[in-house]
């Protein structure tokens, strides 16, 4: 089957196996033909495209991801504790149900914050990560102020600030810690 172009979200790579993760919103036509795509069928790729992330070395890194934006920010969130970096990562959901790949998030970060917009909560399953039931500026306000706890890495402690989402929720979460901090 010919498919016409789709931009598509960029997981993860595993070089040594030759492997592309990538992730579809099924939206259009297109797209919906992609997931009747057979294991080890051809495909071509192109990409990526822009400027890669430029990361520090032994920091601290704040990593904000908005539903589909947390695809993306596993990957970065890997690459920085490579580095070196602490990592404390809000990771928000409108709801539980679009919650996913638990797993390679927690790998990414020393904590996770995870926010939900709507109950149930996504639980914590380490010692620690946080459970918020609110958006992800509410979470972090939460967090910076100490209502949810003892934590190990202050909001404060973040150099750098990586936010991947709704143009909304990066804003939001701009203004946020930027208010937070000063």
């Amino acid at each position: 089957a010919l498919i016409e172009p789709c931009a598509l979200t960029g997981a993860w790579v595993d070089k040594e196996k030759g492997l592309l993760s990538m992730i579809t919103l099924e939206l259009g036509v297109s797209s919906r033909l992609c997931a009747l795509l057979q294991e080890g069928e051809r495909v071509v790729v192109m990409g990526p495209t822009g400027a890669p992330t430029e990361l520090p070395e032994n920091e601290t890194v704040l990593l904000c991801g908005g539903g589909l934006g947390n695809a993306v920010l596993f990957s970065i969130g890997k690459a920085a504790r490579e580095r070196g970096n602490r990592v404390l990562y809000f990771a928000g959901y409108k709801k539980a149900e679009d919650f996913y790949k638990r797993e390679q998030i927690e790998a990414a970060a020393d904590v996770v914050v995870w926010a939900v917009d709507a109950p149930p909560i996504i639980p914590a399953t380490r010692p620690s990560d946080l459970a918020f039931l609110g958006n992800i500026v509410q979470a972090m306000l939460a967090y910076a102020d100490g209502r949810l706890g003892k934590t190990s890495i202050p909001l404060a402690a973040a150099s750098h600030l990586i936010a991947i989402g709704s143009d909304r929720m990066m804003a939001a979460v701009t203004a946020a810690r930027h208010g937070v901090l000063k």
